[in-house]
């Protein structure tokens, strides 16, 4: 799976909204804690507010907030707001795909892997992440023997 920075930068941003509690942040404050171009994190905003995901406030006390708590987001939703379904295959769901022959069991992998990347990534909510604190079954995973090399 390829997350994109645009995907990445979102998740990275809204963490730190979450961390921020009920204080809005501006997108420069945002954007210096994390190290995301300004100019890029405004139209990761943007599409986030179109989501429902951020709100956004104008004024002096303005800034960008959660538009829900942090424990009723999960990174999937960020994912999904940002680049669209999870997991698919050339655009297309994998139970709309039609396979023939020796390829027939493909479908089923492709549905796999995409129950299992929504396993992950909704099991985990942005307070989880802003406290440091991960579902006990997603840090095993990440600390199993060979979860960290690149194959």
């Amino acid at each position: 799976m390829r997350i994109s920075a645009k995907a990445e930068y979102a998740v990275r941003a809204a963490v730190e909204l979450a961390n921020a509690g009920d204080v809005a942040l501006s997108a420069d404050a945002v954007a210096r804690a994390q190290d995301i171009p300004v100019f890029f994190l405004k139209k990761i905003f943007n599409d986030m507010r179109v989501a429902n995901l951020v709100s956004t406030q104008r004024g002096r006390d303005g800034g960008h907030r959660l538009a829900r708590p942090a424990s009723e987001i999960s990174v999937a939703d960020i994912l999904r707001a940002m680049e669209g379904p999870l997991a698919d295959v050339r655009g297309e769901a994998p139970e709309n795909l039609d396979y023939h022959g020796a390829a027939e069991p493909l479908q089923d992998v492709w549905i796999a892997l995409r129950a299992n990347v929504r396993s992950v990534l909704e099991g985990v909510t942005l307070a989880h992440i802003a406290n440091q604190q991960l579902p006990k079954r997603i840090a095993n995973l990440a600390q199993k023997d060979d979860a960290r090399f690149r194959r």
